[in-house]
């Protein structure tokens, strides 16, 4: 089951019902937290300045949802 944990953008982003580049806008904004909702993956890293992310799709989720709910609300009329 932890093995599961960790899933490729392309299946986050699916799965959140998100874009890829969302994901990763929120990753590099700092929504998303290293080691909490993200880590580095170590398999196939050819470009060790550009590796690929992997997400903790639960994790993703929960912030994503807390940060989508309290954006409607702080909208100014």
């Amino acid at each position: 089951m932890l093995g599961d944990m960790w899933c490729s953008s392309e299946l986050t982003s699916d799965k959140l019902g998100i874009t890829e580049i969302k994901l990763s806008f929120l990753r590099e904004n700092g929504i998303l937290k290293p080691g909490i909702h993200w880590k580095s993956s170590p398999l196939g890293q050819k470009k060790p300045w550009k590796p690929k992310a992997l997400y903790n799709i639960k994790m993703c989720r929960e912030i994503i949802n807390k940060f989508y709910s309290e954006e409607k609300y702080n909208i100014a009329a």
